[in-house]
């Protein structure tokens, strides 16, 4: 049974990226009814992209248990647990996979978690697709009032019930408003991110740029903010970490490269850049003055579309001359960010909506996603199989699992393969492309 009103909620994330985690756990603490009296269990799903423990420690958000599971290893725990809140921080796939996996655990119960999901950050690309994959969900979050209303069209243009979309914000936006300078030298800030651009050419070019900065104002301090180190994996895949390319450029002492959380380095930031990044969002939501870059063009592969109307499009030429975009603010209202001070009510109607389903007499209805082998014969059946389970929700037969901590021996092979594919991806994958170019 789910916990007692009076009791502490438990809630369960299963998240498969760093930054996913990071959404999912502060998401749940945010929408949690108790808020920070709710215990969190933390999964983090078994991939490519499990974080590492300096990763998580970066990202800072606690959890009072933690572990690694397989997506089998999971749906068997999710049977036994008496969960309140359940948590998807995934890819749209993995969700989806879920959402039928424990339609199948759950089946014939009515006291099953309610089951929540959304986006990370900016949806910039794949909105219909990802959208779908998180139909089924009891909630989805939508990070914005534009979200919100691009997401019930989706929903009701292809007659999938639009109900469970909740409009929220963007759970790690925070910290103090921006009124004047910080006591340390003019700092710039350029939010690097793995895969946008993903080219030589273009990345080299922006951090040619950011250095070019830097040489031009030896003033201010010029900060390349990375999200991970050679070897670790994000959300994204990252090909040519920024590390390695700066080996190769001769930067000024005022040019550095910093990691850590966000926050903190906003604490120091008077101007952000970024190509797309989110934390342009999180920059202006403290009111500190942001640059969305359009050197490379304002296209969807790039993501700096969303900026348009923003009022923060800018080029380097014109920050190097010492331009400083002003924000619009109707813009910036209608993507959750500094609007009017509501921030801290953004999350009162998915805590409301929690609440009722959590006391609906009877209990909750069957999960119920808009794809079925039914709607999508052709294309459902792979979502699930890339995470081992059968069209009817059920594990494949030698579908990984970990009935128990994995041994020494197995901790060295896994870590052996992740190593191997990683080496795949930044080594021989772009020298692959490239023979295949000539």
């Amino acid at each position: 049974m789910p916990a007692s009103a009076t009791k502490a909620r438990r809630v369960a994330v299963l998240a498969d990226s760093d930054t996913r985690w990071k959404w999912g756990a502060l998401t749940a603490a945010r929408i949690s009814p108790g808020g920070a009296d709710a215990h969190l269990d933390g999964y983090l799903l078994r991939g490519r992209a499990t974080p590492t423990a300096r990763q998580l420690a970066e990202v800072g958000a606690d959890a009072d248990s933690l572990r690694e599971v397989t997506a089998a290893e999971f749906l068997r725990t999710m049977a036994g647990e008496p969960y309140d809140v359940l948590v998807l921080a995934l890819v749209g796939g993995g969700v989806q996979a879920m959402l039928h996996g424990l339609g199948r655990v759950w089946e014939g119960r009515t006291d099953r978690p309610v089951v929540v999901t959304g986006y990370v950050g900016v949806v910039y690309e794949k909105l219909t697709d990802g959208l779908l994959l998180r139909h089924g969900a009891d909630l989805v979050l939508a990070n914005s009032r534009q979200d919100a209303d691009r997401f019930r069209a989706v929903y009701e243009g292809v007659g999938a019930d639009a109900a469970a979309v909740t409009e929220v914000a963007l759970p790690f936006l925070g910290g103090a408003e921006r009124t004047g300078g910080h006591g340390h030298p003019y700092t710039v800030v350029f939010a690097a991110q793995p895969s946008v651009p993903d080219g030589r050419r273009d990345r080299t070019y922006l951090l040619d740029r950011l250095i070019g900065h830097a040489r031009r104002h030896p003033d201010r301090d010029v900060l390349l903010k990375l999200r991970s180190k050679p070897g670790e994996h994000t959300t994204h895949i990252e090909e040519l970490p920024y590390q390695k390319l700066v080996q190769k450029a001769d930067p000024p002492p005022n040019f550095r490269l910093v990691y850590g959380h966000m926050g903190d380095v906003l604490d120091r930031t008077d101007l952000l850049v970024t190509v797309s990044s989110t934390a342009a969002l999180e920059a202006l939501h403290r009111r500190i003055p942001t640059a969305v870059l359009t050197d490379l063009g304002v296209r969807e592969a790039l993501g700096n579309h969303h900026f348009v109307g923003s009022g923060c499009l800018a080029s380097w030429d014109q920050l190097d001359d010492g331009h400083r975009p002003v924000p619009d603010e109707e813009w910036v209202a209608r993507q959750g960010v500094a609007a009017d001070g509501g921030y801290a009510r953004a999350f009162d109607t998915a805590r409301e909506r929690i609440t009722q389903l959590l006391g609906r007499p009877g209990g909750l209805p069957p999960l119920a996603p808009y794809y079925t082998p039914v709607t999508a014969p052709g294309y459902l059946p792979g979502v699930l199989a890339r995470h081992h389970l059968a069209p009817d929700g059920t594990p494949l037969p030698g579908a990984p699992a970990a009935d128990r901590p994995p041994g020494p021996v197995r901790q060295l092979v896994r870590r052996a393969a992740r190593g191997a594919y990683r080496h795949g991806v930044q080594r021989v994958a772009p020298v692959i492309r490239r023979v295949g170019e000539l």
